[in-house]
C-alpha cells in the first residue's frame, strides 16, 4: 500500500518537469519581446512604431511593431498566452501535490503556527488571490500614472507577504509561496488585463474602428512589471533546494532583497537592449545586495534542538513514532544520517543541514519519515555515494518501519 508513495513521487516529478518546461517557454518569450521592444529602430518613416532586423538559425527576420494596430487585420495572428497559463496551472498543481497533500511535512511548522491541515491549505489558497486584488486596485488608481511609485507599492506588498508567510509556514514553504504569490500576479496580468485589452484592439480593428491607444499602454505597463518580477520568481521557486535561503530567521528579508536583485539585473539588460547605455553600477548594487543576503543567511533558524525535543508531535508524526520498528530505525538514522542532517553538522565541510532537513531527534525522524522512505529506503539517493555505509539490511529496516505506520 505504501508503494503509492512511490507513484506520488513520480507524479510530483512529472508535474515539476511540466512546470519547468512551460516556465522556460513563458520566460523565454517574455524576455525576447521585452528585448525586441526596447531595441526597435524608431527612426523610420511610416505607420510602424519601430522595426528590427535580426538573424538567427541561418535566416533573416524583419520585424515591425505597430503602437496600436495596423490598418487591416492580418490574416494570421499569433497570440502569446498559453505559455503563461500553462506555467501557472502546472505550478498550482505542483503546489497541491507537494505542499497541500504533504502539508504536515512541507507546509506546516508547529514552531511558527500550530495549524491544522485544512487551515494551512486555506491560508495558502486564499493568500494567492490577495496580492492580485491589492495590486490590481493600485494599478487602476491614480498610481497607474506614476510607474515608479506603483513599483514601490508593489515592493512593499511583497515584503509584507514575505514576512506574513514566514509567520505561519515552514521556511521552504514561505519562500515557495512568495514565488507562487508573485507568479499569480504575473499570470493574472496576462489573463485579466493584457489579453482582454488586446482583444478589444482586435475587435475594433475588425469593426473598422480606430483602437484606443490606452489599451496598449495599460498592457505595456503590466508586461513591464512581469519582466521585472521574473527573476525573483525563479529564485524563489528554486529556493527550497537551498536551506541557506529559507533556513534562517531572516529568510523573509532575504526574499525581499531578491526582488531588488531582479530590478538591478533587469535594469542593466533593459538599458542595454534599449541602446541607452550599460549602467555598470547595477552590478555593483547586485553584488552588495547578494553579500547582504549571504550575511543574513548565517543567522540561526527558528527551530533549535531543544525546541524539537520539547514540542508535541503532530498526528502524522505520532503514527510514525509509534509504528513497529521505530526505535531501530531511529538508531540507524541517527548513526548514518544525523552527522550531516543536524542543526550543527559535524561532518567535515558541511555547515548546514542539506535542504534544511534535521534528523537528530525522534520528532525530526518521525517528521521526515516519508523522505527517509523515498531517499534512503527504496532508493540509494541518500547518503550521497553511500558515504556513511548504510547497508541494504538497514534500508530494509527503514522501509519496514515506514510501511508499518500505514
Amino acid at each position: 500500500m505504501y508503494d503509492m508513495a512511490i507513484l506520488w513521487e513520480w507524479l510530483a516529478f512529472a508535474v515539476r518537469w511540466t512546470h519547468v518546461i512551460t516556465a522556460i517557454a513563458w520566460i523565454g518569450s517574455s524576455f525576447y519581446f521585452i528585448a525586441l521592444d526596447l531595441g526597435l529602430n524608431r527612426d523610420i518613416a511610416g505607420p510602424a512604431d519601430g522595426e528590427e532586423w535580426q538573424v538567427h538559425g541561418g535566416g533573416f527576420y524583419h520585424i515591425q511593431k505597430y503602437l496600436v494596430a495596423p490598418d487591416a487585420m492580418p490574416a494570421h495572428l499569433t497570440w502569446f498566452k498559453w505559455e503563461s497559463y500553462a506555467t501557472w496551472l502546472s505550478g498550482a498543481a505542483l503546489l497541491m501535490v507537494v505542499y497541500w497533500a504533504g502539508a504536515e511535512l512541507y507546509l506546516i511548522d508547529p514552531a511558527r503556527a500550530d495549524l491544522s491541515v485544512w487551515q494551512a491549505v486555506l491560508i495558502s489558497a486564499a493568500s494567492l488571490t490577495l496580492g492580485w486584488l491589492v495590486y490590481d486596485t493600485a494599478c487602476k488608481s491614480r498610481l497607474g500614472e506614476h510607474p515608479t511609485a506603483l513599483m514601490g507599492l508593489l515592493f512593499v506588498l511583497l515584503v509584507a507577504m514575505s514576512w506574513g508567510y514566514n509567520q505561519v509556514f515552514s521556511g521552504r514553504a514561505s519562500l515557495l509561496h512568495l514565488g507562487a504569490f508573485t507568479a499569480t500576479i504575473m499570470t493574472a496580468n496576462v489573463f485579466l488585463i493584457i489579453m482582454p485589452n488586446q482583444r478589444v484592439v482586435v475587435a475594433d480593428l475588425k469593426a473598422g474602428r480606430k483602437p484606443d491607444p490606452k489599451y496598449g499602454k495599460i498592457a505595456k505597463l503590466r508586461s513591464t512589471h512581469n519582466n521585472y518580477l521574473t527573476l525573483p520568481v525563479i529564485f524563489l521557486m528554486l529556493s527550497n533546494h537551498y536551506p541557506l535561503a529559507f533556513g534562517t530567521q531572516y529568510a523573509w528579508i532575504i526574499a525581499a532583497l531578491v526582488f531588488l536583485l531582479g530590478v538591478t539585473i533587469r535594469h542593466y539588460f533593459n538599458s542595454m537592449h534599449a541602446r541607452s547605455g550599460k549602467p555598470s553600477w547595477t552590478w555593483a548594487a547586485t553584488v552588495v545586495i547578494f553579500i547582504l543576503m549571504a550575511w543574513l543567511s548565517t543567522f540561526p533558524g527558528h527551530d533549535t534542538y531543544e525546541q524539537s525535543q520539547a514540542r508535541d508531535l503532530t498526528a502524522q508524526e505520532e503514527r510514525f513514532a509509534e509504528a513497529a520498528g521505530f526505535e531501530e530505525a531511529a538508531q540507524i538514522v541517527q548513526g548514518r544520517c544525523s552527522m550531516c542532517h543536524a542543526r550543527e553538522p559535524v561532518w567535515p565541510g558541511i555547515r548546514w543541514a542539506p535542504k534544511g532537513v534535521h534528523l537528530e531527534t525522534a520528532a525530526d525522524i518521525a517528521h521526515h519519515a516519508p523522505e527517509i522512505y523515498t531517499q534512503a529506503a527504496v532508493s540509494h539517493a541518500m547518503p550521497p555515494g553511500n558515504i556513511t555505509e548504510l547497508s541494504d539490511a538497514d534500508r530494509v529496516v527503514l522501509a519496514d518501519w515506514v510501511r508499518a505506520a500505514r
